[in-house]
């Protein structure tokens, strides 16, 4: 277990970064903290690399905004989670098929492994690194796929939050409308949340909602590549562990909105709660910054990128269409 000693450097780096970022966001709010703690992040990155800062760093941009997201639930109503996640349904459900499909359609025929092409399908289909971390075992991948995979993900997950906000201002969407399309065609929990809540308030509680349903999808996605797995004789199906691949921390979020649906804890409490996980999830955003290595790009070469990137624009486009469809 990380000690506290090994954490302390990181994290205190994350957090005055975090500081910094929410005095810069209350003087230019159409930016807002979010996306100025990603963008400092970065730029320290670039010139402080210390090996001490890891740990630290990983568990900020983890841990804590698992955390973080779990204390917003404390400020929301379950009938709106379930309300947000319920509509989004048809939405998610378009965008993954799309996703899923046409990045092992595209693969196959830009000649990419099998094994690269459903990990970059399944990240930007679902839930980023997180997705890739979860079948890598049962596809039995080697590091260097998962190296390229999680490389290409990341690319576009920091593109996105940079991206996604100026793009839904000059196409006038609403602040539901954006967020659900950020929570559905952005590949990272923690760049679906920033890019949601630098468009507004509504955007981002949508967004995370939406992303948190969307990330359950892991689960019938690990299911089956475990029993395609089996069916081709591999050993990678007997790996398939719920307990490891179940993002627990949305179920913990759940529950947090059925606390405070229920009435047995104070309003003043629960605002602070939920106050206190938008500070958190800053300092988060800053640890993600600051895990932010480039240099990694350099080795996945060109193919696993432009499948990463075709496969993020047809879900993206597909979001959109299917929303103007049901929504109008």
């Amino acid at each position: 277990m990380t000690s506290l000693r090994t954490l302390m450097p990181g994290l205190l780096l994350s957090i005055a970064l975090a500081a910094c970022a929410a005095v810069l966001g209350t003087r230019f709010p159409l930016i807002g903290a979010p996306i100025f703690a990603i963008a400092l992040g970065i730029v320290v990155r670039s010139f402080v690399t210390a090996p001490a800062l890891s740990a630290g760093v990983a568990f900020a941009s983890r841990t804590m905004l698992q955390t973080g997201i779990v204390l917003l639930g404390f400020g929301l109503n379950l009938a709106v989670v379930w309300s947000a996640g319920a509509s989004s349904f048809p939405v998610l459900a378009g965008s993954l098929a799309v996703g899923l499909l046409g990045g092992l359609l595209l693969g196959q025929l830009m000649r990419i492994g099998f094994n690269i092409r459903m990990l970059v399908a399944a990240g930007t289909s679902i839930c980023g690194a997180s997705a890739i971390a979860a079948i890598a075992p049962i596809l039995d991948a080697e590091s260097g796929d998962v190296a390229f995979a999680t490389a290409t993900i990341f690319l576009y997950n920091i593109v996105a939050v940079f991206l996604f906000p100026p793009l839904g201002h000059a196409l006038h969407m609403t602040q539901t409308v954006f967020g659900t399309w950020a929570g559905t065609a952005i590949n990272d929990t923690s760049s679906v949340v920033a890019a949601g809540y630098a468009f507004g308030p509504v955007a981002g509680v949508t967004a995370t909602i939406v992303k948190l349903t969307r990330a359950l999808a892991i689960l019938p996605l690990a299911v089956g590549i475990a029993i395609y797995v089996g069916s081709r004789g591999a050993s990678g199906a007997a790996r398939f562990n719920f307990v490891k691949v179940m993002p627990w921390f949305v179920v913990l979020f759940a529950l947090a909105a059925a606390v405070a649906s229920i009435g047995i804890v104070p309003a003043t409490v629960l605002t602070g709660l939920a106050v206190a996980g938008k500070y958190i999830m800053v300092v988060a955003f800053a640890g993600v910054g600051l895990a932010s290595d480039f240099k990694r790009l350099r080795s996945v070469g060109a193919a696993p990128l432009v499948l990463g990137l075709i496969v993020w624009a047809l879900v993206a486009v597909v979001s959109l269409v299917v929303q103007r469809v049901l929504w109008g």
